[in-house]
């Protein structure tokens, strides 16, 4: 449910994006009502994220975080989408959005019914090799990992309940002194998801996409995201240095609110469904 309020915001975004092509820059907000946690919201408990430094250099902490992944990445696989990704979907299938760029890995865009996504930072749902750039699914990977410690999920998931899972797949897991890592099958390099980490840059000819849809967009709303990091800020600038209008829908503060034509203070879910429900 929506208060006044937010109705009144709701139909002023609306009316600020109707009849313009939008693109939707999206971020971990958006998927927390799918049970994806996010790292900067105003509820959210300090994390951590894992930085690239971390993975490639230091092999316990590498063998660590793919134990914790093998319980993760089944969660977030997982997740179905939410009230505010069939928003963003209805919106695309009604000609109001046309493309969305995610921050987030979780696929849940795609999942909703969405079509012109670009995956910023990757999915959890690829690994790469670092030597050989081979891509295999993250399900190829979770057979070889299971062959190479059975039943580690299974005892992990009977020891524990409500395991957490972080908006990279990481789950709270502290049992994993003696997992196996796996390297890659063609040529022996260090496997990692295909996700960008902190301290990793996105693909040149993925920023250069993603600015281009941009460059095209009549109007930009951000759902979910304190564009905290500048790989989402940047678009936020582009946009508004294009003099498009710009609409922010967070629970907090962001980092666009100075650029921001409308700023709306509340959940995605329900804000970006009425939004559909305006514009469609």
């Amino acid at each position: 449910m929506v208060d006044d309020n937010t109705t009144d915001a709701v139909e002023r975004a609306a009316e600020l994006l109707s009849g313009r092509r939008t693109v939707v820059i999206s971020g971990a907000g958006l998927s927390t009502d799918s049970g994806i946690p996010d790292y900067r919201g105003p509820d959210s408990p300090p994390r951590t994220p894992m930085t690239y430094q971390q993975f490639v250099g230091d092999p316990v902490f590498r063998q660590r975080y793919w134990a914790r992944n093998h319980i993760g990445w089944r969660r977030m696989d997982a997740a179905r989408p939410n009230a505010g990704h069939r928003a963003v979907a209805r919106l695309e299938r009604a000609g109001v959005v046309s493309g969305v760029i995610t921050q987030n890995v979780d696929l849940l865009h795609m999942k909703a019914g969405a079509r012109r996504v670009i995956d910023l930072h990757g999915t959890y749902a690829r690994v790469r090799c670092l030597r050989c750039a081979n891509l295999i699914s993250r399900m190829t990977l979770a057979q070889y990992l299971e062959a190479a410690n059975p039943g580690f999920a299974e005892n992990v998931s009977a020891a524990a309940t409500g395991i957490e899972v972080a908006p990279d797949a990481d789950a709270v897991v502290t049992d994993t002194d003696r997992f196996r890592m796996v390297d890659c099958l063609s040529c022996g390099g260090m496997l990692k998801p295909d996700i960008v980490y902190f301290g990793e840059n996105v693909p040149p000819d993925r920023v250069e996409a993603a600015f281009g849809m941009v460059d095209r967009a009549q109007a930009l709303l951000v759902a979910g995201s304190s564009l905290t990091v500048m790989s989402g800020l940047r678009f936020v600038r582009r946009a508004a240095k294009n003099g498009v209008p710009v609409v922010i829908v967070n629970r907090g503060r962001t980092r666009g609110d100075e650029l921001a034509t409308l700023r709306i203070d509340v959940g995605c879910s329900e804000t970006l469904w009425a939004l559909a429900e305006l514009g469609s």
